[in-house]
């Protein structure tokens, strides 16, 4: 089920429940930078490729950090 978090949240999944944290940004934007034990799934490819990369069994944490 999908639900918004802020920070504090967010360290908590992290820490207590090791959410998988997946940045969605193409590659070459998430090889600048990206949140600590993030893995990439580019927005495009995330239906084809989360099912094979992604713990069922662990919480998910999908963001997408773009600079306006």
């Amino acid at each position: 089920m999908a639900a918004p978090t802020d920070r504090d949240g967010l360290r908590r999944l992290v820490r207590e429940r090791n959410a998988q944290l997946v940045e969605v940004l193409p590659r070459r934007e998430f090889e600048e930078e990206h949140l600590p034990s993030a893995m990439n799934i580019p927005l495009k490819a995330l239906g084809r490729d989360a099912p094979y990369r992604l713990d069922r069994g662990r919480p998910v944490v999908v963001y997408c950090w773009d600079e306006l």
